[in-house]
């Protein structure tokens, strides 16, 4: 069976999909800068797919280059990593 066409995004969706906080979306709302959110009934909204892959497409292109890679590590990686060693004791 085919999964239903996706028409509305909610806030984590919305996060997710754009790679924004939801405080940065919430501020760019306000700020007009990205599109609001439709009233779906109750206390319930949710943001039209077709309008966010519409501001989307419509982003200027970046001339920065991306940051380069320090090859820092993640704080909390060589605890979880660790871990497992901890635990071979009899």
């Amino acid at each position: 069976m085919n999964a239903p066409m996706k028409i509305y995004f909610d806030m984590p969706e919305l996060c997710a999909a754009t790679t924004l906080s939801e405080t940065t979306i919430q501020k760019m709302i306000r700020e007009q800068q990205f599109p609001a959110p439709r009233h779906l009934g109750g206390r319930r909204v949710g943001w039209l797919v077709k309008e966010i892959l519409e501001w989307a497409e419509n982003r200027p292109v970046s001339d920065l280059a991306p940051p380069p890679n320090t090859g820092a590590k993640k704080p909390g990686r060589r605890q979880q990593q660790s871990a497992p060693a901890a635990q071979t004791g009899a």
